[in-house]
Protein backbone atom coordinates (compact mmCIF):
# COMPACT_ATOMS: atom_id res chain seq x y z
CA UNK A 1 0.00 0.00 0.00
CA UNK A 2 2.86 2.77 0.60
CA UNK A 3 4.51 1.91 -2.68
CA UNK A 4 0.66 2.71 -4.31
CA UNK A 5 0.46 6.17 -3.01
CA UNK A 6 3.38 7.54 -0.98
CA UNK A 7 6.02 7.94 -3.83
CA UNK A 8 3.70 9.25 -6.26
CA UNK A 9 2.71 11.77 -3.53
CA UNK A 10 6.23 12.63 -2.71
CA UNK A 11 7.38 13.29 -6.68
CA UNK A 12 4.71 15.51 -6.93
CA UNK A 13 5.57 16.97 -3.53
CA UNK A 14 2.43 16.85 -2.07
CA UNK A 15 3.44 17.25 1.07
CA UNK A 16 0.33 17.61 3.09
CA UNK A 17 -0.76 14.22 1.29
CA UNK A 18 2.89 12.91 2.66
CA UNK A 19 2.21 13.73 5.77
CA UNK A 20 -1.51 12.17 5.95
CA UNK A 21 -0.15 8.87 4.54
CA UNK A 22 2.94 8.85 7.16
CA UNK A 23 1.06 9.58 10.37
CA UNK A 24 -1.36 6.70 9.06
CA UNK A 25 1.03 4.13 7.85
CA UNK A 26 2.88 4.89 11.47
CA UNK A 27 -0.63 3.65 13.21
CA UNK A 28 -0.56 0.32 11.56
CA UNK A 29 -0.17 -2.38 13.79
CA UNK A 30 -0.96 -5.06 11.70
CA UNK A 31 1.01 -5.63 8.03
CA UNK A 32 0.58 -8.52 5.84
CA UNK A 33 4.17 -9.61 5.83
CA UNK A 34 3.32 -13.30 3.71
CA UNK A 35 4.25 -12.46 0.20
CA UNK A 36 4.78 -15.34 -1.16
CA UNK A 37 1.74 -16.52 0.45
CA UNK A 38 -0.43 -13.26 -0.62
CA UNK A 39 1.20 -13.59 -4.27
CA UNK A 40 -0.45 -17.39 -4.87
CA UNK A 41 -3.66 -16.13 -3.33
CA UNK A 42 -3.87 -13.31 -5.70
CA UNK A 43 -3.43 -14.94 -8.61
CA UNK A 44 -6.25 -17.35 -7.84
CA UNK A 45 -8.48 -13.90 -6.75
CA UNK A 46 -7.21 -12.58 -10.46
CA UNK A 47 -8.22 -15.83 -12.31
CA UNK A 48 -11.51 -15.76 -10.18
CA UNK A 49 -12.40 -12.58 -10.18
CA UNK A 50 -10.84 -11.11 -13.16
CA UNK A 51 -8.84 -8.85 -11.07
CA UNK A 52 -6.43 -6.39 -12.06
CA UNK A 53 -2.38 -7.64 -10.62
CA UNK A 54 -2.43 -4.73 -7.96
CA UNK A 55 -6.26 -4.76 -6.81
CA UNK A 56 -5.51 -8.79 -6.25
CA UNK A 57 -2.54 -7.95 -4.72
CA UNK A 58 -4.66 -5.27 -2.40
CA UNK A 59 -7.53 -7.66 -1.92
CA UNK A 60 -4.83 -11.52 -1.03
CA UNK A 61 -3.29 -8.79 1.19
CA UNK A 62 -6.38 -7.55 2.96
CA UNK A 63 -7.34 -11.11 3.23
CA UNK A 64 -4.14 -12.36 4.74
CA UNK A 65 -4.84 -10.52 7.93
CA UNK A 66 -8.20 -11.27 8.19
CA UNK A 67 -10.04 -7.43 7.64
CA UNK A 68 -13.86 -7.08 8.29
CA UNK A 69 -13.66 -5.12 5.06
CA UNK A 70 -11.54 -3.72 2.22
CA UNK A 71 -12.47 0.45 1.87
CA UNK A 72 -11.01 1.45 -1.53
CA UNK A 73 -11.58 4.14 -4.09
CA UNK A 74 -12.23 1.57 -6.85
CA UNK A 75 -16.04 1.92 -8.20
CA UNK A 76 -18.67 -0.39 -7.33
CA UNK A 77 -18.61 -1.62 -11.06
CA UNK A 78 -14.83 -2.87 -11.22
CA UNK A 79 -14.19 -6.48 -10.72
CA UNK A 80 -12.51 -6.15 -6.79
CA UNK A 81 -16.15 -5.95 -5.86
CA UNK A 82 -16.92 -9.24 -7.26
CA UNK A 83 -14.73 -10.82 -4.51
CA UNK A 84 -16.64 -12.82 -1.63
CA UNK A 85 -13.16 -13.75 0.63
CA UNK A 86 -14.16 -10.07 1.93
CA UNK A 87 -16.76 -6.95 1.68
CA UNK A 88 -15.14 -4.53 -0.51
CA UNK A 89 -16.36 -1.01 0.52
CA UNK A 90 -16.23 1.69 -2.16
CA UNK A 91 -15.94 5.23 -1.05
CA UNK A 92 -16.11 6.40 -4.74
CA UNK A 93 -19.46 7.32 -6.46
Amino acid sequence: MKLEVLPKARYNKQLDEVDFYETFFAGCSIWANELEKIVESAQKLASDFGLGAMDALHVAAAISVGVDELITTEKPSKPMHRVTEVRVVSISQ
